[in-house]
């Protein structure tokens, strides 16, 4: 294992550590600030640089080739699309920061949305009861996962695979071998089929801006009052009304009328599901980088013998990360199950790991443990949801997805094995 590595920083240039001069923003700060990323990035620390990259070859891509890639319906489709796999992908973070993996995240998250379905439908159960009974039996699997790994000593890839295959014959069981449940709550139904109005799809961005804009501040000035390092108020503007311009676009875009039969139905404003994405990348990220147990689980990742003497409860640090990625699971769970309607042996299975590991590593998070965050997941996942959703509309078959798909997550393993490589011999 390498070196223990700290929490990566935001990618935009200009992170709390990339420049010294803390005077007013100007353009010899900028410059200084645009030196260090690139040495960063010469060094190996690509970070989501690649998936960004990624995101806007294949936007054009695609737009080029499918005008209607870039229609408000399709944006819509495509933030829907992928939700269920990013809030997966961001607990499999937690688990591969620590150079683990959770081969059973997709089947654990079926398991979940069998026990919601079954409550909800079987037993009467209110949705935010059969919800949190879901998302406590994925807390429970990942508990018993990480005991296993942790206590016990047995390597995560076999016991997660050996849950793979179990979780699926506890799927089959609990849906009485093939049935298929139907979800009529309107609540859970309207996670991943309703939108907000158009008026709360712009309280919803001023909200997330202003927030994001006084963290920042804040964070700077407390910075500069201890003499550390901060980045020039100038690139702190820059991020900030980069933050509020795009969201506009993507409020605006959404808020306009996406029916085909505006008579029958009005279907304009931001998904519901959206909003929850965005409070789980919020506290996945304050959880890994403003907390200690965050700098823990990067020690642990970047290197566990010296975190040990360092005086961090390993046990407890890859237990915690596997209670997290389950319960997450379960919440990607939920989402399927809203987005379906319904609830069968397939939820959870086919391809949801595939495009949850994806979207996590191709976004950024090293398959080798130490470097990664919550975000990546969310970059990986939209990666991931461009793919499906562009060869969708250009007539190609679920096999030639499969191996593009594959094809994208091996360039992205390849990226990251070599960027390593680069930073340690540097």
């Amino acid at each position: 294992m390498t070196a223990a590595v700290a929490p990566e920083k935001p990618e935009l240039p200009g992170g709390p550590g990339a420049s010294k001069k803390n005077g007013a923003a100007g353009t010899a700060s900028l410059r200084s600030v645009a030196r260090n990323y690139v040495e960063r990035v010469r060094g190996g620390e690509l970070g989501a640089l690649p998936a960004v990259l990624g995101l806007i070859v294949l936007c054009v891509f695609f737009a080029a080739l499918r005008p209607v890639f870039l229609s408000e319906l399709n944006f819509a489709n495509l933030l829907t699309q992928g939700a269920g796999s990013i809030a997966i992908a961001m607990g499999l973070v937690f688990v591969l920061l620590l150079g683990e993996i959770d081969l059973s995240a997709g089947y654990a998250s079926g398991v979940c949305a069998a026990v919601l379905a079954i409550l909800l439908t079987d037993h009467g159960w209110p949705w935010y009861g059969a919800a949190g009974a879901a998302i406590l039996t994925g807390t429970v699997i990942g508990l018993l996962l990480g005991l296993l790994v942790a206590k016990v000593g047995i390597p995560s890839f076999v016991v997660t695979l050996a849950a793979f295959l179990g979780f699926q014959g506890i799927v089959l069981m609990l849906l009485k071998e093939g049935t298929n449940i139907s979800i009529r709550d309107q609540t859970i139904l309207a996670v991943a089929n309703n939108n907000l109005s158009p008026a709360m799809g712009w309280v919803l961005l001023a909200v997330s801006v202003g927030a994001y804009a006084a963290i920042q501040l804040r964070q700077n000035r407390n910075r500069r009052r201890r003499g550390l390092s901060a980045a020039p108020l100038t690139l702190l503007t820059i991020r900030i009304g980069g933050l509020a311009v795009l969201g506009a676009i993507a409020v605006h875009l959404l808020n306009q009328e996406r029916s085909r039969n505006i008579i029958v139905d009005s279907l304009k404003g931001v998904p519901i599901v959206v909003p929850v994405i965005a409070v789980l990348l919020v506290a996945g990220t304050f959880l890994l980088q403003r907390t200690s147990f965050g700098l823990h689980i990067y020690a642990v990742g970047g290197n566990a013998e010296a975190a040990r003497r360092a005086g961090i409860n390993v046990a407890a640090i890859r237990i915690s990360a596997f209670v997290i990625c389950s319960s997450l699971a379960a919440v990607g769970g939920i989402i399927a199950a809203s987005r379906g309607n319904s609830v069968d042996p397939n939820t959870g299975g086919s391809n949801v790991l595939l495009l949850a590991v994806g979207a996590a590593v191709i976004g950024g998070t090293s398959l080798f443990g130490g470097r990664g965050r919550v975000v990546d997941a969310v970059l990986g996942g939209m990666v991931v949801a461009v793919i499906q959703n562009g060869m969708g509309l250009m007539g190609y078959s679920s096999g030639v997805k499969y191996a593009v798909t594959g094809s994208v997550l091996l360039v992205a393993a390849g990226v990251d094995a070599l960027s390593r490589r680069r930073a340690v011999q540097r």
